[in-house]
């Protein structure tokens, strides 16, 4: 018989059952998916190497800015569909990239991950190593394929994807957007206006200001990410610049992972700067001068990375990712155009400086300093996209889904409507590249006597053009205005010169759409696509989305084909017009895809997949000659401090401290996930931490070459120490690695003298 008290007691277990299956339905509700993230080191080669993006034969590879990252989301159905998101701080996404990935997917996950549901973007920075390509068009820099470059992308991607599918776990996705105003302008606005003014009065701006992010939030650990897109191109950093860098966008991703981690491990000191007077600071200081360089292993580089201190392992990673959209005639250079001989602005419609171009460079918020100018920049996303996160509360809820097939842009057939509501039939055309397109930007302008806005072209670069390839007359009634000064399409040795085959692309989580666009859309043509979208989803009445649908353009994605401009802007013929590769109607062509795409997505129907396109690794070609061997002066090691930080020095923050080391070439090693650049902090007088690397944006590593052919180098470290940075005693270290002549591979590292920040 049970008394009152056992009463009681069994009231109070049911309650408690009770309660816990509350709190399991609520979990379960409120954590609609799966969600992982992940993020891998891709820096390619800091030495020799062609920087990918002005296409500058002389803008090589000599050190690090920051590092690149590959970074990654997936988001899956509890059981069902899933969606893999990678956003490279690259130039673009490669199409033999892809293919070599989604291989290597298809070995260790099967059916799981494939073309259909893997999106790989591009950040657009052109301050990354190139040569990982298989167009020839995008190689001929960089002296052909750069197998480096190519096999740290492949490993990066797969190994950031690898992460984030073993990272899955219940979670939720939120969405918010927001104007930001003063992070991009447009670079061809007189091809801008050419756009009818009924569709311009539609909107405020000539370029698109919204920034779309997304947050997500694990159930157990709560925030451990964002992803976001906006469009400004990656050109803070100019064609002269030689440091790899994220540009502007790699740095808003650096800046606002630091930010959630509290940015750095110094901070978390007892502050020796708060219990030791300046003097004993410089005594202490004096006790440690520089060390001879010494052999060491690979992992003592990524052991000292500074970010490895930081991670915690009982929690995920907080991964932030700043995603190209539609910037094809955005330029982060905000202050205009200018020309550089007289100050005055540039030609509005040629871009123009006496009738050269150039003379024409646009200027960004800290000109005359382009790194200044990449921080700013970045900052005013990254401050935005803190400000979108911290109010995100609209949750992603519904299926999700991806689209994808391959069209060959070659000869496409579109229809267009005419007045009266026939159709009319156009096609695209083979790949070709117009005389503006030599002309290059504000951002980056070309050479000779090229200029924008040329649809003529003239008699001495078509005898230039014709002992290449000479266009056929269809090919030139097809390209029309276009004057044809590549026709790339059609240039097929030593094998193909530009894409015929593209992937397109549709990801849906609830009610966010992404369009996986290959190129660079402009302002009016990205818009044009995310309206066509946009209605087809929310045609017939449909009230899955409720009128409430998010359409963002991931650009540069999973292939590259250059520009996309309207019909109106391509008739112009400025550098984006130029280079758009497949004649006049190619939006339209996007938009008759994309709109069978989006109308396949919501009707859960099978597209067909189209021709794959063409594996051309076998075929590829490098004259990159490769590292023969490091050698230092008689009696210097490798590591050795060459120019020392000056006797009992002490610096403040903003100061400028450097120091040189006897080094060899970065091509060795690519030290991934590792450092060739040290700042450490003295703790408890006796242990070096790390407190900086070559990751930070406060930290510069600069290689060179006494000679152009010398097999001895230098390495020199640059710290501008930030306004964050505790007072206490410092040294910089190198890591390297060097070759013999035989080819043995031997790491060494290096310290300089110690110094105060007071």
């Amino acid at each position: 018989m049970f008394s009152l008290q056992h009463t009681t007691l069994l009231l109070r277990v049911f309650l408690l059952v009770l309660a816990l299956e509350n709190v399991k339905g609520s979990s379960s509700s409120a954590s609609n998916y799966l969600i992982g993230l992940g993020s891998y080191d891709i820096t390619g080669p800091a030495a020799d190497v062609n920087m990918m993006g002005y296409a500058n034969a002389e803008q090589t590879a000599s050190g690090i800015h920051f590092r690149l990252r590959a970074r990654t989301f997936i988001v899956a159905e509890l059981q069902g569909n899933r969606v893999v998101f990678v956003n490279l701080d690259a130039c673009m996404a490669s199409q033999i990239v892809t293919i070599k990935l989604l291989e290597r997917l298809k070995v260790r996950y099967g059916e799981l991950y494939t073309e259909k549901n893997v999106a790989i973007s591009g950040i657009h920075t052109h301050a990354g190593p190139g040569g990982y390509l298989q167009y020839v068009v995008y190689i001929v820099t960089s002296l052909g394929f750069v197998r480096q470059s190519f096999d740290v992308l492949v490993d990066g991607i797969e190994k950031s994807i690898i992460q984030a599918h073993e990272n899955l776990r219940p979670g939720s996705v939120f969405v918010n957007k927001g104007e930001l105003l003063d992070a991009g302008v447009n670079r061809s606005p007189s091809a801008y206006l050419s756009n009818p003014a009924e569709e311009r009065s539609k909107y405020k701006f000539d370029v698109d200001k919204e920034m779309t992010l997304i947050k997500f939030e694990d159930q157990e650990w709560g925030a451990v990410g964002s992803f976001n897109w906006f469009a400004t191109h990656g050109t803070s950093m100019s064609r002269t610049n030689s440091l790899i860098s994220g540009d502007n966008k790699g740095a808003a991703a650096r800046f606002m992972e630091d930010w959630f981690e509290r940015h750095g491990v110094v901070r978390g000191f007892d502050g020796l700067s708060s219990n030791r007077s300046g003097n004993e600071l410089m005594k202490l200081a004096a006790s440690f001068q520089s060390s001879q360089g010494q052999i060491v292993t690979r992992l003592s580089s990524v052991a000292r990375r500074v970010r490895n201190a930081l991670m915690k392992a009982e929690r995920p990673q907080f991964v932030s990712a700043f995603c190209q959209s539609n910037c094809g005639d955005v330029s982060p250079n905000v202050l205009g155009a200018f020309c550089i001989d007289t100050g005055l602005p540039c030609d509005f419609n040629h871009s123009t400086c006496n009738g050269k171009n150039e003379l024409c460079y646009g200027r960004g918020p800290g000109y005359p300093d382009e790194f200044e100018s990449t921080r700013i920049i970045g900052e005013r996303q990254f401050r935005k996209a803190v400000e979108l996160f911290d109010k995100a509360t609209e949750k992603l809820k519904g299926k999700v889904g991806s689209q994808h097939a391959y069209i060959d842009f070659s000869s496409l057939e579109v229809s267009l409507p005419k007045v009266g509501g026939a159709n009319e039939v156009v096609k695209t055309c083979p790949a070709s590249m117009g005389f503006a397109f030599a002309a290059g930007t504000t951002d980056g302008p070309g050479a000779f006597d090229f200029k924008q806005g040329d649809d003529k072209g003239n008699a001495f670069w078509r005898l230039v053009r014709d002992s290449l390839k000479a266009p056929d007359q269809e090919q030139v009634n097809c390209q029309h205005p276009k004057p044809i000064l590549l026709d790339t399409g059609e240039m097929k040795e030593p094998y193909d010169w530009a894409p015929s085959i593209l992937p397109v692309q549709i990801l849906r989580i609830g009610q966010l759409v992404i369009l996986s666009v290959p190129g660079e859309f402009t302002t009016m043509a990205g818009r044009r696509l995310r309206d066509a979208v946009k209605r087809v989803l929310t045609s017939g009445g449909r009230k899955e989305f409720d009128n409430n649908v998010h359409v963002v353009i991931a650009g540069l994605t999973n292939t590259y084909s250059q520009y996309v401009t309207t019909f109106e802007e391509y008739k112009v013929q400025r550098y984006e017009g130029a280079s758009t590769l497949y004649g006049p109607h190619t939006l339209e062509a996007y938009i008759q895809e994309f709109k069978k795409l989006a109308t396949a997505l919501i009707n859960g129907q099978t597209v067909e997949p189209g021709p794959p396109p063409p594996d051309l690794l076998d075929k590829q070609i490098s004259l990159l000659t490769p590292v023969v061997l490091d050698t230092t002066s008689l009696g210097v090691k490798f590591g050795d401090v060459k120019t020392d930080v000056p006797p009992n020095s002490s610096f403040k923050r903003g100061d400028i401290v450097t120091a040189t080391f006897w080094s060899a070439c970065p091509r060795n090693d690519l030290l991934t996930e590792g450092t060739f650049a040290l700042v450490e902090i003295l703790q408890n007088q006796k242990t070096w931490v790390p407190a900086y690397d070559d990751d930070d944006f406060c930290l510069k590593f600069k290689w060179s070459r006494p000679a152009k052919l010398s097999p001895q180098s230098h390495a020199t470290i640059e710290w501008r120490i930030p306004k964050t940075a505790v007072s206490g005693v410092y040294r910089i270290s190198h890591f390297g690695a060097s070759k013999a002549l035989f080819g043995s591979i031997r790491h060494f590292t290096g310290s300089s003298s110690a110094f105060v920040v007071a």
